[in-house]
Protein backbone atom coordinates (compact mmCIF):
# COMPACT_ATOMS: atom_id res chain seq x y z
CA UNK A 1 0.00 0.00 0.00
CA UNK A 2 2.90 2.42 0.71
CA UNK A 3 5.90 2.64 -1.58
CA UNK A 4 8.59 5.22 -2.34
CA UNK A 5 7.79 7.75 -5.03
CA UNK A 6 9.20 6.85 -8.45
CA UNK A 7 10.12 9.37 -11.13
CA UNK A 8 7.36 7.89 -13.32
CA UNK A 9 4.86 9.10 -10.68
CA UNK A 10 5.68 12.76 -11.40
CA UNK A 11 2.70 13.38 -13.72
CA UNK A 12 0.12 12.03 -11.24
CA UNK A 13 1.78 13.88 -8.35
CA UNK A 14 1.74 17.14 -10.33
CA UNK A 15 -1.87 16.56 -11.41
CA UNK A 16 -2.89 16.09 -7.78
CA UNK A 17 -2.02 19.71 -7.13
CA UNK A 18 -4.53 20.80 -9.78
CA UNK A 19 -7.29 19.51 -7.49
CA UNK A 20 -8.91 22.49 -5.73
CA UNK A 21 -9.02 20.76 -2.33
CA UNK A 22 -5.36 19.74 -2.39
CA UNK A 23 -4.40 23.23 -3.60
CA UNK A 24 -6.46 24.78 -0.81
CA UNK A 25 -5.00 22.75 2.07
CA UNK A 26 -1.37 22.50 0.88
CA UNK A 27 0.48 25.76 0.37
CA UNK A 28 3.68 24.24 -1.05
CA UNK A 29 2.82 23.24 -4.61
CA UNK A 30 4.99 22.00 -7.46
CA UNK A 31 4.91 23.87 -10.76
CA UNK A 32 6.39 21.26 -13.13
CA UNK A 33 7.15 17.56 -13.46
CA UNK A 34 10.85 18.42 -13.22
CA UNK A 35 10.24 20.11 -9.87
CA UNK A 36 8.30 17.04 -8.69
CA UNK A 37 11.25 14.80 -9.59
CA UNK A 38 13.50 17.16 -7.60
CA UNK A 39 11.14 16.75 -4.64
CA UNK A 40 11.31 12.97 -5.07
CA UNK A 41 15.12 13.19 -4.95
CA UNK A 42 14.83 15.26 -1.76
CA UNK A 43 12.49 12.61 -0.30
CA UNK A 44 15.06 9.89 -1.04
CA UNK A 45 17.82 12.00 0.53
CA UNK A 46 15.74 12.68 3.66
CA UNK A 47 15.08 8.94 4.00
CA UNK A 48 18.81 8.20 3.68
CA UNK A 49 19.55 10.85 6.34
CA UNK A 50 16.77 9.51 8.61
CA UNK A 51 14.98 12.86 8.83
CA UNK A 52 11.73 12.23 6.92
CA UNK A 53 9.87 9.92 4.56
CA UNK A 54 7.29 10.38 1.83
CA UNK A 55 5.40 7.55 0.19
CA UNK A 56 2.91 7.03 -2.58
CA UNK A 57 -0.27 5.50 -1.18
CA UNK A 58 -1.23 2.90 -3.77
CA UNK A 59 -3.71 0.23 -4.64
CA UNK A 60 -1.61 -2.92 -4.39
CA UNK A 61 1.63 -1.13 -5.23
CA UNK A 62 0.31 0.20 -8.55
CA UNK A 63 -2.23 2.99 -8.98
CA UNK A 64 -1.43 6.05 -6.87
CA UNK A 65 -4.29 7.01 -4.53
CA UNK A 66 -2.54 9.64 -2.43
CA UNK A 67 0.50 10.72 -0.48
CA UNK A 68 1.61 10.02 3.09
CA UNK A 69 4.61 11.74 4.62
CA UNK A 70 6.29 11.84 7.97
CA UNK A 71 8.83 14.47 8.89
CA UNK A 72 10.28 16.59 11.65
CA UNK A 73 11.83 13.42 13.03
CA UNK A 74 13.28 13.75 16.49
CA UNK A 75 14.92 10.37 16.88
CA UNK A 76 16.17 11.16 20.40
CA UNK A 77 12.63 11.79 21.66
CA UNK A 78 10.96 9.36 19.25
CA UNK A 79 8.57 11.95 17.81
CA UNK A 80 7.51 12.64 14.21
CA UNK A 81 4.87 14.59 12.33
CA UNK A 82 2.57 13.28 9.59
CA UNK A 83 0.81 14.72 6.55
CA UNK A 84 -1.34 13.28 3.78
CA UNK A 85 -3.55 13.94 0.81
CA UNK A 86 -5.85 11.69 -1.22
CA UNK A 87 -6.72 12.02 -4.90
CA UNK A 88 -10.37 12.94 -5.59
CA UNK A 89 -11.28 9.54 -7.11
CA UNK A 90 -10.14 7.74 -3.93
CA UNK A 91 -11.74 10.02 -1.32
CA UNK A 92 -14.31 8.68 1.10
CA UNK A 93 -12.95 5.13 1.00
CA UNK A 94 -10.76 5.27 4.11
CA UNK A 95 -7.50 5.56 2.14
CA UNK A 96 -5.90 8.14 4.45
CA UNK A 97 -6.93 6.31 7.64
CA UNK A 98 -5.58 2.98 6.39
CA UNK A 99 -2.32 4.62 5.28
CA UNK A 100 -1.95 6.30 8.69
CA UNK A 101 -2.47 2.91 10.36
CA UNK A 102 0.25 1.34 8.19
CA UNK A 103 2.55 4.24 9.05
CA UNK A 104 1.75 3.92 12.76
CA UNK A 105 2.50 0.19 12.79
CA UNK A 106 5.88 0.82 11.14
CA UNK A 107 6.70 3.89 13.26
CA UNK A 108 5.84 2.29 16.61
CA UNK A 109 7.33 -1.07 15.66
CA UNK A 110 10.32 -1.25 13.36
CA UNK A 111 11.24 2.46 13.50
CA UNK A 112 10.92 2.77 17.27
CA UNK A 113 9.00 6.05 17.47
CA UNK A 114 7.00 6.83 20.59
CA UNK A 115 4.65 9.57 19.29
CA UNK A 116 3.21 10.66 15.97
CA UNK A 117 1.34 13.92 15.52
CA UNK A 118 -0.44 15.75 12.73
CA UNK A 119 -2.38 18.93 12.29
CA UNK A 120 -5.02 20.14 9.85
CA UNK A 121 -7.28 23.14 9.46
CA UNK A 122 -10.29 23.08 11.76
CA UNK A 123 -12.28 23.60 8.53
CA UNK A 124 -10.97 20.38 6.96
CA UNK A 125 -13.53 17.90 8.28
CA UNK A 126 -12.37 15.06 6.03
CA UNK A 127 -8.83 15.28 7.37
CA UNK A 128 -10.16 15.29 10.93
CA UNK A 129 -12.20 12.14 10.25
CA UNK A 130 -9.18 10.41 8.72
CA UNK A 131 -7.02 11.24 11.74
CA UNK A 132 -9.61 10.14 14.30
CA UNK A 133 -10.41 6.95 12.35
CA UNK A 134 -6.68 6.12 12.42
CA UNK A 135 -6.52 6.48 16.20
CA UNK A 136 -5.05 9.99 16.35
CA UNK A 137 -6.75 11.68 19.29
CA UNK A 138 -7.71 15.32 19.03
CA UNK A 139 -5.41 17.07 21.51
CA UNK A 140 -6.26 20.71 20.97
CA UNK A 141 -6.53 23.71 18.69
CA UNK A 142 -3.64 25.91 17.62
CA UNK A 143 -5.16 29.32 17.00
CA UNK A 144 -4.37 31.15 13.76
CA UNK A 145 -1.49 28.72 13.15
CA UNK A 146 -1.41 28.34 9.36
CA UNK A 147 -2.06 30.30 6.21
CA UNK A 148 -4.15 28.67 3.49
CA UNK A 149 -5.45 30.05 0.20
CA UNK A 150 -8.25 31.93 1.98
CA UNK A 151 -6.21 33.30 4.88
CA UNK A 152 -5.26 32.22 8.41
CA UNK A 153 -6.73 29.06 9.89
CA UNK A 154 -6.92 27.54 13.33
CA UNK A 155 -5.38 24.07 13.29
CA UNK A 156 -6.44 20.92 15.11
CA UNK A 157 -3.57 18.97 16.67
CA UNK A 158 -3.92 15.18 16.79
CA UNK A 159 -1.56 12.67 18.37
CA UNK A 160 -1.07 8.94 18.61
CA UNK A 161 1.31 7.39 21.12
CA UNK A 162 2.82 3.91 21.13
CA UNK A 163 0.58 1.79 23.33
CA UNK A 164 -2.64 3.68 22.49
CA UNK A 165 -5.53 1.38 21.76
CA UNK A 166 -5.84 0.47 18.11
CA UNK A 167 -8.65 2.41 16.38
CA UNK A 168 -11.02 -0.60 16.39
CA UNK A 169 -10.46 -1.04 20.14
CA UNK A 170 -11.50 2.51 21.07
CA UNK A 171 -14.79 2.89 22.86
CA UNK A 172 -16.70 6.04 21.86
CA UNK A 173 -17.57 8.40 24.69
CA UNK A 174 -21.11 9.63 25.08
CA UNK A 175 -21.79 13.19 24.16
Amino acid sequence: MLRPWEDDDAPVFLAAYQDPAIRHWHTRQPSSADQVREWFAQYRQAWAEETAASWAVTRGGGEVLGRLATGSWNLDDGVAGCAYWVLPAARGAGVASRALNVLSAWAFGEAGFHRLHLDHSTRNEASCRAAVNAGFLLEGTKRSDAIHADGRHDMHLHGRVRGDAAPAERVPRDG
